[in-house]
């Protein structure tokens, strides 16, 4: 009886830990997985397929489209980009968009950097109530505030300027910026800044020194996310601009459209060249902007 219990035991313990180690590693399979990359699936198909549709349709005729919509080049046309690109409008209208973009994110870095620092830093009386009308701002788009936005504009003698567009799309980023970087900044201990402190730093100093070097990866999120926004804005540079000369590129697909609306072909290169700098900006930015996000949420 004794060799049968014995044969009855269960495995040595390194072997019984070891296999329940394995089962645990890889856990019950989730049944929502398959739904999820469907959806996710889905999603991209929405997203994507416009895009490769007037890529795609930039290089064919607009004999070609009339005739079958969704076919491919056949031949691959070239000359609808190739004439895009000779032609000096287009840009000029890449040098507005880029300077606009650049003030832009120039003036939301700068003040919500400094904004988010006092936030999370100082402690002072009404800071919570502060914080919650910055992200109260999340809720109200540029749109909304089109009218007061234009008189007072024009009241400061900023229309048809780069300026007109740049600091009100720097005021509408700042709630984004401040609720990504003050948990970030929040994050840094208390104990690195102390010890600037006693090493002769001021608080000023610590802010330039020390935490804005510490908070790049949110500030290149808010740098970004405040670029590409910018880029692709086109109510107010519309309100704003009525200079030919000082048209951005969301403005330029809107006028070039209109001018050749019987070249269906033309309009569609037109429209993917306008798009590019922004997707290739955004596409080498991602794992930054997913970087400082993530920092952020563990703050």
């Amino acid at each position: 009886m004794s060799t049968t219990m014995k044969d009855r035991r269960p495995p040595s313990g390194g072997q019984h830990v070891s296999r329940g180690t394995k089962n645990k590693v890889r856990g019950p399979r989730d049944p929502f997985q398959p739904v999820a990359y469907l959806i996710a699936i889905v999603i991209s198909s929405v997203t994507i397929v416009p895009l490769l549709y007037v890529i795609i349709g930039g290089f064919r005729t607009t004999a070609s489209i009339n005739e079958n919509p969704v076919g491919l080049p056949s031949p691959w046309n070239w000359q609808n980009y190739t004439s895009v690109l000779q032609n000096p409008t287009f840009w000029r209208m890449v040098f507005n968009s880029t300077l606009i973009a650049s003030l832009t994110v120039a003036f939301t870095v700068i003040a919500g950097a400094m904004a988010a620092f006092v936030l999370s830093r100082i402690d002072f009386k009404g800071r919570e109530v502060i914080f919650t009308l910055f992200t109260l701002g999340l809720l109200f788009p540029a749109s909304v505030a089109l009218l007061p936005l234009f008189i007072m504009i024009r009241n400061f003698g900023l229309l048809d300027n780069p300026l007109g567009v740049a600091l009100p799309q720097a005021a509408f980023a700042l709630p984004t910026t401040i609720v990504i970087l003050r948990p970030f900044m929040g994050a840094i201990p208390a104990e690195l800044e102390d010890s600037a402190v006693m090493d002769g730093c001021t608080r000023l100093g610590f802010f330039w020194r020390i935490l804005l070097p510490l908070a790049r990866p949110a500030l290149l999120t808010v740098s970004v996310l405040a670029f590409v926004s910018s880029w692709n804005a086109f109510i107010l540079p519309l309100v704003v601009l009525t200079d030919s000369s000082q048209l951005t590129l969301p403005l330029g697909v809107s006028q070039f459209s209109q001018q050749y609306t019987a070249d269906t072909a033309r309009a569609l290169g037109f429209t993917a060249l306008s798009m590019l700098p922004a997707l290739v900006f955004f596409s080498l930015a991602e794992r930054r902007i997913v970087g400082g996000l993530s920092g952020a949420v563990k703050g």
